[in-house]
């Protein structure tokens, strides 16, 4: 008996490694696989595949703009239709004051009771907090040590008397795994797989520098970075580690504008809801990335902390992502619609810029606008030009021709904290609401160092679409 269910298992064993039906018994057929079919990211738009002329192919001596045009392709992806709103950028701040106060309610010192549940009214604020174990445990009133954890992350201005969230406290950690830099053949940890030319003698010892980038919190809670210099060691060392105050700089607005009266800008323009469905800014490309770090894992929080096999991370665009999408992938287009024009035969303007030298409001504007209330480019694609200038992933030099590739280009510089500040310049482009019409041309490519926070840049995420996309006819 035992002999035959031996043989009965080893019967389905060997049917189980044979051949599919539709094949010849021992030809190639191929291992099958159930294909994930990406569904459309929340707020986003597909740009598909496809080839343009980057840059400005016509010179212009009034602005001093000069010829330099090439043709490149890029790769299918999604990017937000819209900019990054205040609205969603205080989900981000909300989240990381929400795990402060979480980290806080399990320390002893604080209660040592993480149960906690707080209620917040529409523009995030805390109003009522109670303790919850599960439904058949009832509510309660949390503790004076509960409430001290949850007090912990707002402080009283001294001036006003008003109790505020705790700017200064909200920063995020993450890190950031450098695939291209660990891909690389130099940086393999097999040092006979370095070189493939049999003819090289390999030297097995051979010392391999890298940098890392690492972050801690001080005894006198700063932020310390560093940028660590050692041989290779293991692939943790293309691990990078960074601790950001995503925080915006309100100040901003006085600060960009001397002898301007901005204040209620400063005040009110990221703190009060009726400013929640306008573009975020004063957001260095420092905190743009984190928010793509978290918003990356708050979508594999979706999905129970583990996420798709194949997901893609949220990331700022490439500039050549950004030129292509803002052009709907046109070669004529200087802006992200048709002809040279910045407004309708009717007076319609069909972006926020600066009409006139002192004139802001002739497009019915004088800074920001709401996202989206301009008419989308031919991709879906709002505010594309004007409103804000956005953050690119690309660092800036003057020959990003010469140094990259004809196939999905990227300039990619991570400045080391030694490095010089002008190593530290990122493209921004599409320019925004303080900036005439020649300055929000989707071919004209502008800069900011990559720590600074201005009152017209913010940023918008993409996605690498995975596969499946057709070429654009």
């Amino acid at each position: 008996m035992k002999k035959l269910i031996l043989l009965l298992a080893l019967v389905g064993i060997l049917a189980s490694c044979a051949p599919s039906s539709h094949s010849n018994g021992g030809e190639l057929v191929g291992v099958g696989g159930t294909a994930w079919g990406e569904p459309a990211p929340y707020g986003m738009v597909l740009v598909k595949r496809g080839a343009y002329n980057m840059g400005p192919a016509e010179k212009d001596s009034l602005w001093g703009n000069l010829r330099d045009s090439r043709g490149i392709s890029v790769d299918a992806f999604w990017m937000d239709e819209t900019e990054i709103t205040n609205s969603e950028y205080k989900q981000f701040v909300f989240w990381v004051r929400d795990s402060i106060i979480r980290e806080r309610l399990a320390d002893p010192a604080f209660g040592g009771n993480e149960a906690f549940k707080i209620e917040e009214d529409r523009d995030g604020n805390p109003v009522k907090p109670h303790l919850n174990w599960n439904k058949a445990i009832p509510w309660r009133n949390p503790t004076e040590d509960e409430l001290r954890a949850i007090e912990s992350v707002y402080r009283v201005n001294p001036i006003t008397g008003q109790r505020e969230l705790d700017a200064a406290q909200m920063n995020f950690k993450y890190e950031i795994f450098n695939h291209t830099e660990a891909a690389k053949r130099r940086n393999r940890l097999d040092a006979t797989r370095r070189v493939l030319d049999t003819d090289v003698k390999v030297d097995p010892n051979e010392v391999v520098m890298i940098s890392k980038d690492t972050a801690y919190i001080d005894e006198d809670g700063r932020i310390m970075r560093e940028t660590v210099t050692r041989p290779l060691q293991s692939e943790f060392d293309f691990l990078h580690t960074y601790i950001v105050n995503i925080y915006p700089d309100t100040t901003a607005w006085v600060n960009d504008f001397d002898n301007a009266y901005n204040e209620p800008y400063m005040r009110m323009y990221f703190a009060h809801a009726g400013y929640n469905d306008y573009p975020v800014v004063g957001v260095s490309w420092e905190q743009a990335n984190a928010f793509c770090a978290w918003r990356t894992q708050y979508l594999q929080a979706s999905f129970g902390g583990r996420g798709p096999a194949f997901i893609e991370p949220y990331r700022l665009p490439t500039e050549a992502e950004w030129e292509y999408a803002a052009r709907a992938g046109k070669n004529e287009n200087k802006f992200p619609w048709s002809g040279d024009e910045t407004m309708a035969e009717k007076g319609c303007f069909y972006a926020n810029f600066k009409p006139e030298k002192g004139n802001y409001v002739k497009d019915g504007n004088l800074i920001t606008s709401r996202v989206a209330s301009y008419s989308p480019n031919e991709f879906g694609l709002y505010d594309m030009a004007g409103n804000v200038s956005e953050w690119t992933s690309s660092a800036y030099t003057e020959t990003a021709n010469l140094n990259t590739s004809d196939m999905n280009p990227e300039y990619r510089y991570d400045a080391a904290k030694e490095d010089p500040y002008k190593m530290k310049r990122k493209i921004v482009r599409g320019g925004s609401w303080k900036d005439v019409s020649n300055f929000i041309r989707s071919d004209i490519r502008m800069w900011e160092y990559q720590n600074e926070q201005r009152s017209y840049i913010g940023f918008r995420c993409v996605r690498t679409q995975i596969g499946f996309a057709k070429g654009r006819k």
